[in-house]
């Protein structure tokens, strides 16, 4: 029977042959560890952008943490649903046929690993597109990106991820188990059906195209900034800008370390049909790799913040036995200056010569 077509055999056939083993003790150790710090993790950096969107609703920078919870939930659930049935399948020793029999558990970790490695690619881009918006089209952004708006924005990456995912089971195309016997996706070996290689060029180059769109936007985002830092050296208003597209670069750095090795051997696979020669070993580290997004994303926002980055600066200088007086002397000749304009301004002899200037202008 065609394993594909079948969803109650989907996958068993490759439990017998299969030439990827890993180490049982060893592999629930780091998923259980892998797991925690990154629930830990999302939730701390979960806690710290809900306090800065509280203090920032009102402004630009509130649909940038909007979007940014909601990546940081996304991956908060991927690890709590993914690394909780890792785990059990570990505990149960991969014996796959004893409590998989109609698919289920197959089928809903297939739909998981999907869902939860697109949804956080389309965000990472959208919240470049917002950026770039925000940057280059300021008053647009005022107005059509409220908080309705970008919860709707929102809603569509996740219901579009959503249906990514069920492809598949909406064509009875079942998940396949992968030949290490711990994690279902789409069908990675023998690739010969036109429709299983479709899911995964799908699947690739959808990811690469979030990625080459977050590249292109905070390329737009830092250069503008860039112009506008070596035009005006007015830096009211903008040093929020800079934060933000730290933490966007930061993002997409991550991304794209992580992500790329799993995307480009999906696409080699669906590529070569059956005559790739990508082992399992190769596609698991690959997705390893891509494990490691989903920890170090919440990172970017626990670390890369403007108080802890003054914070580092600050360590960092008296560590290296440079005292800070540039910073300081800087802020007191601007409030010299503040105070010197100030007192200028309110002396009669500038006052008598404002009143002056229009009687000798209509003389004149």
């Amino acid at each position: 029977m065609n394993s594909s077509k079948s969803p109650g055999l989907a996958g068993f056939g490759i439990l017998k042959n299969t030439t990827c083993h890993t180490e049982k003790k060893i592999s629930v150790f780091f998923s259980i560890i892998f797991m925690t710090v990154g629930i830990l993790s999302n939730s701390l950096a979960i806690a710290i952008l809900m306090k800065a969107y509280q203090r920032f609703r009102q402004k630009s920078k509130a649909s940038f943490l909007l979007l940014a919870s909601g990546l940081v939930v996304t991956d908060l659930f991927g690890h709590l649903i993914n690394g909780a049935i890792a785990v059990f399948v570990y505990a149960s020793d991969k014996d796959w046929i004893r409590f998989n029999q109609s698919n289920i558990l197959c089928s809903v970790f297939g739909i998981c690993m999907v869902f939860f490695g697109l949804c956080p690619l389309f965000l990472g881009s959208v919240m470049a597109v917002e950026r770039c918006i925000g940057v280059t089209q300021p008053i647009f952004h005022s107005t059509k990106m409220t908080s309705k708006h970008v919860k709707m924005m929102l809603t569509m990456v996740c219901v579009f991820a959503v249906l990514i995912a069920l492809l598949p089971i909406l064509r009875f195309r079942a998940y396949q188990i992968q030949a290490s016997r711990t994690w279902c996706f789409y069908k990675t070996e023998h690739v010969e059906d036109w429709e299983d290689r479709f899911y995964l060029l799908l699947f690739s180059c959808l990811g690469l195209l979030a990625l080459a769109i977050s590249f292109l936007c905070n390329a737009v985002t830092g250069i503008t900034l860039l112009r506008v830092k070596f035009k005006s050296q007015q830096r009211q208003g903008r040093s929020h800008h800079f934060e933000m597209i730290i933490q966007l670069l930061a993002i997409m750095c991550v991304s794209c370390i992580c992500w790329s090795p799993f995307l480009v051997t999906m696409a080699r696979i669906g590529i070569n049909e059956s005559r790739s020669k990508e082992t399992c070993e190769t596609i698991l580290f690959a997705l390893r790799m891509a494990t490691w997004n989903q920890i170090l994303d919440p990172w970017v926002y626990i670390l890369l913040r403007k108080a802890v980055l003054k914070n580092l600066y600050k360590i960092t200088r008296g560590c290296c036995g440079v005292h800070i007086i540039n910073l300081h002397m800087l802020e007191l000749s601007s409030i010299k200056n503040s105070l010197k304009v100030a007192a200028i301004s309110e002396s009669p002899v500038s006052s008598k010569q404002i009143n002056l200037q229009p009687l000798s202008s209509t003389g004149q």
